[in-house]
């Protein structure tokens, strides 16, 4: 009965560890994540507009359709990142990930003054010569620094009335997105 309860126990052990190495391996091994589809819509170094989803229809990225969003890829190894515009008098957020999708920060309407976007983004290496001044910034400029060089920026800007749509749009597709060599 001891030697039953051990193997059963041992079974459940290994059953464990083997969904556990499952569960954390199998992101890295898919093709199509979202970096990759973000990359499909060319938003190298420019803000791109994300179509809004339409009601009943695929919706790949699970966007909310009470949002217009942008969204930018940067690789800052050249050169630090840099974000800049004017936004409305509306909510909005940024967020900037890393390609295994973490936001290394997240911001709103609520920090930013006049609802200008100036935000610089740094790689380590970059932000040690910024802490040495070895590198000039804009006062007022919000620094961010990323792990690695690979990183993307959303902007949503919560529509309010579909009639605004153009308008922020508009605005959307403004904002510079850039990587400053």
């Amino acid at each position: 009965m001891i030697r039953l309860t051990l193997w059963g126990i041992g079974g459940l052990l290994l059953g464990g560890i083997i969904h556990l190495v499952a569960i954390l391996i199998l992101p890295s091994l898919a093709e199509d994540d979202a970096w990759t589809r973000v990359a499909a819509l060319e938003a190298n170094e420019r803000f791109s507009l994300l179509d809004r989803p339409v009601p009943g229809a695929p919706n790949p990225l699970g966007l909310d359709p009470s949002f217009i969003e942008a969204v930018c890829q940067l690789n800052i190894a050249e050169g630090p990142g840099a974000l800049e515009g004017v936004l409305p008098d509306s909510f909005w957020s940024l967020a900037v990930y890393e390609p295994d999708g973490s936001v290394i920060y997240s911001t709103t309407e609520r920090s930013a003054s006049d609802n200008f976007l100036n935000v610089g983004i740094f790689n380590r290496d970059q932000t040690r010569l910024l802490a040495q001044q070895e590198i000039e910034i804009d006062e007022g400029l919000l620094i961010v620094e990323a792990a690695g060089n690979d990183v993307a920026a959303v902007v949503r800007l919560w529509l309010e009335y579909d009639a605004l749509a153009p308008r922020y749009e508009q605005a959307l597709s403004a904002l510079t997105c850039r990587v400053v060599r």
